[in-house]
């Protein structure tokens, strides 16, 4: 620690200046003679001369203190009004009154925040700020929760109606959910509803209403779309086009290749714009999912081993892809015809079923039963899980299943005799 200095003792102060002795008054006018200066009539022109005139500081005062106030009055306003401003800047925004005006189509990118969207809407002359957008949403949790889409919005909206509309399940549009199991073409189901094809999907997908005028496309014209379609120009991988080209009807070129998941199509884009968008992003999906040139089933091109995929979809429960995947491999291994329910079912729109003889008797390019090998294309959507069986089947000498239980589990078998008496089993179960 360190030591104070001692306290300075501080000299005394001086004594003050004695006081001037006060001012005595002038006798100028005190003498008697000057008594009768009122009456003095000589000459007064030299008396101006003796002294000028004293200015009024009191005047010139008064004009100084009038020119601080203007002044202080200026820099006051000056002051109030940059506090004004950065406390607007900070603080405030501007706002738009009301619901809004006319329709505008908006997107909404994925990992956009609160703050990207409100400004992205400002931009778009949703709302007159993005900070009136953020404010009016602080203590509304929907917010948070609002996903990657297009939304029908109203330009001019209060950043309060800009929340609510955007939150509200009626404004987002375009959204698109394909299914694994799905094909193109609408099924008809046992009890005679209708569950919908990809092109119904898409045609639902592609509608908005904008200031009155509908955005739909039909599903036919999706169709028309892929009949005449360039595949490489729609995005289908090199080592689809060839075979894809095959397909016994043009409008099936693309079955299999339309990965399952969610898409956002822009309302408004035309049949071959909806189509190209959502096969780039299945052709990515796929190879994704591990399917490529460099890495296909057993024996087999990416495209045949799509077409396994498809089967697999249709014919099993997940836990029996692997072991249906073998089956299909070790039919084909034989020479066996694959003699599917699910390929026949395929071209009569319908779930996989088991099919009568009548049907199974009937010619046609998907028709397993009739012919040896695989159809020309794939049947249904893959998902992840039956394209990896199709890639990479597991060990084992089954060649036949059948469904045995209620929860679609099938009962597979490597000799006929062992096959027939798991059929058996699925009868007293009530399964077939």
């Amino acid at each position: 620690m360190r030591e104070e200095p001692p306290t300075d003792v501080l000299p005394a102060l001086a004594s003050p200046p004695p006081a001037e002795p006060p001012h005595e008054e002038s006798d100028f006018f005190a003498d008697d003679e000057y008594d009768d200066y009122d009456e003095y009539e000589g000459d007064y022109e030299d008396y101006d001369d003796y002294e000028d005139e004293p200015e009024k500081p009191r005047k010139k005062k008064k004009g100084k203190r009038a020119l601080g106030w203007v002044a202080a009055i200026a820099v006051i306003a000056l002051l109030a009004g940059g506090a004004w401003y950065g406390f607007n800047a900070i603080f405030g925004y501007e706002d738009f009154d009301g619901a809004g005006d006319s329709d505008v189509l908006f997107q909404v990118d994925d990992g956009d925040s609160t703050s990207a969207i409100g400004a992205k809407l400002a931009t778009a002359g949703v709302v007159a700020s993005g900070k009136a957008f953020v404010k009016a949403g602080e203590d509304n949790p929907k917010l948070a929760k609002i996903q990657h889409g297009f939304y029908v919005m109203k330009t001019h909206m209060s950043g309060a109606s800009a929340v609510d509309l955007i939150t509200s399940p009626s404004a987002r549009v375009g959204q698109l959910e394909i299914r694994p199991y799905t094909q193109f073409d609408d099924i008809t189901q046992p009890d005679g509803k209708v569950t919908p094809g990809i092109f119904s999907l898409m045609a639902k997908a592609s509608c908005a209403k904008l200031n009155g005028k509908s955005t739909c496309i039909t599903a036919d014209d999706l169709r028309k779309a892929v009949d005449a379609a360039d595949l490489k120009q729609l995005g289908v991988p090199d080592w689809a086009i060839e075979p894809a080209n095959k397909a016994d009807r043009k409008d099936r070129r693309l079955e299999g290749l339309i990965a399952p998941g969610l898409y956002d199509v822009r309302p408004g884009s035309s049949a071959q714009e909806i189509l190209g968008q959502v096969v780039r992003s299945s052709t990515e999906a796929i190879q994704n999912a591990g399917l490529s040139p460099q890495s296909t089933g057993p024996g087999m091109t990416p495209y045949q081993t799509l077409i396994i995929a498809s089967i697999i979809e249709r014919e099993a429960v997940k836990a029996d892809f692997g072991k249906l995947s073998r089956v299909i491999y070790n039919r084909l291994a034989i020479n066996m015809r694959l003699q599917m329910d699910s390929t026949v079912n395929y071209v009569l729109d319908r779930p996989t079923l088991l099919t009568d003889e009548a049907e199974r008797q009937k010619s046609g390019a998907y028709n397993t039963y009739k012919n040896a090998g695989l159809p020309p294309t794939p049947i249904s959507v893959p998902s992840p899980d039956a394209i990896q069986a199709a890639v990479k089947p597991p060990e084992g000498d089954w060649v036949y299943f059948v469904k045995c239980e209620k929860n679609g589990l099938s009962c597979f078998a490597v000799t006929n005799d062992e096959h027939n008496r798991n059929r058996e089993l699925a009868r007293q179960r009530g399964v077939i």
